[in-house]
């Protein structure tokens, strides 16, 4: 069993923000899969969908608490289905890595990412997978005042980067699974 969490904030404002790179990675493959819809689950403080690789259950969450408090939802789904951290891979934006990049760790710190910083706090460990996406614009000038840049929207040009950057974490998410 895998638990595969996208990391944002929920609410239609910010559907289409910087943020929310990992609960857009989340619903293209949960589409591009044919699972089940996101439905909410108010015990886990998640939208949840269940489907399958093989014989490996995969359930996906996007936690419904904001960023800054998602170790809430990860603990509690965690709890549930008895598994380790190990068994866990987040999908989170990054700032750090140019658009158009991804980088798979484990075990990494925090780098100032606070949805990040809530998993570590409730988990007591580091020791999940981490597929960071690239939210990083081309013009560093433009990064400004973090809170501002990842709270807005992603520009056109982006999102048809993001096509593309979503493709390749499906290719990811299927290696650690199958691994």
């Amino acid at each position: 069993m895998r638990l595969v969490i996208g990391l944002g904030n929920p609410g239609k404002k910010y559907d289409h923000t910087r943020h929310n790179a990992g609960f857009m990675a989340l619903d293209f493959w949960q589409k591009k899969m044919d699972w089940p819809e996101f439905k909410e689950e108010k015990k886990f403080f998640a939208l949840v969908a269940v489907g399958k690789i093989g014989r490996e259950k995969i359930v996906l969450a996007k936690p419904t608490t904001y960023m800054n408090d998602s170790g809430t939802a990860v603990r509690a789904l965690i709890d549930f289905y008895k598994i380790k951290p190990e068994q866990v891979i987040i999908i989170q934006d990054d700032k750090d890595i140019a658009i158009g990049k991804i980088k798979v760790q484990i075990g990494r710190s925090d780098a100032g990412h606070n949805g990040i910083k809530s998993l570590i706090s409730h988990l007591g460990t580091n020791a999940f997978v981490r597929i960071r996406i690239g939210i990083a614009p081309t013009d560093p000038r433009q990064l400004g005042v973090t809170s501002y840049f990842v709270l807005h929207d992603f520009t056109h040009d982006e999102m048809l980067v993001l096509k593309n950057v979503f493709n390749n974490v499906v290719k990811e998410l299927e290696k650690v699974v199958r691994s």
